[in-house]
C-alpha cells in the first residue's frame, strides 16, 4: 500500500477506488472510523462465513457498533461493543452464539487488538414469521 501525505490528510489509491483519511470527516474517514469498521468487518464477515457454511437460514444479518474513548489518552479506542442482529426463520439462538465465539477466534482484527482492546460481542436473534 502506498499511503500518499494530502493538505486534509492520506489518500490511498486500490485497484477498487481511493480511500482518504482525515483528522476531519469532512475530507475523509477518520482513523478511528476505520480501526472499527476493520474490527466489525472482519468479525462480521467470519461470522457470515460460518453460517454459510452450516447452510442456517437466516434473511439479514446487521452489526452496529458503540465505540468508547479515552480523552485523557489522545482519543484511545478502549472499549468495542458489537451488536450481532441476525433476522430469519427457526434459527438456532445456541448455535448461533457459539458459531459468534467461533468467529472471534478466527478474526484476525480481534485478535490483534484484543490485547488493547476490550471487544464485546452482543447477539440478538429476531424470529420472522412464516
Amino acid at each position: 500500500m502506498n499511503f500518499y501525505l494530502r493538505e486534509e490528510g492520506m489518500q490511498i489509491d486500490f485497484d477498487y477506488g481511493q480511500l482518504d483519511i482525515s483528522s476531519d470527516e469532512a475530507h475523509g474517514f477518520r482513523p478511528y472510523q476505520l480501526m472499527v469498521a476493520s474490527i466489525a468487518g472482519c468479525s462480521g464477515s467470519v461470522f457470515r462465513k460460518i453460517i454459510n457454511k452450516q447452510r442456517m437460514d437466516y434473511d439479514d444479518l446487521t452489526i452496529t457498533a458503540e465505540v468508547e474513548r479515552n480523552p485523557e489518552e489522545a482519543d484511545k479506542i478502549e472499549q468495542i461493543d458489537l451488536y450481532y442482529y441476525v433476522k430469519g426463520r427457526q434459527l438456532n439462538p445456541d448455535r448461533l452464539h457459539k458459531n459468534l465465539e467461533l468467529s472471534r477466534k478466527n478474526c484476525s482484527m480481534v485478535r490483534s487488538v484484543e490485547d488493547s482492546i476490550t471487544i464485546n460481542e452482543h447477539l440478538e436473534v429476531i424470529e420472522l414469521s412464516r
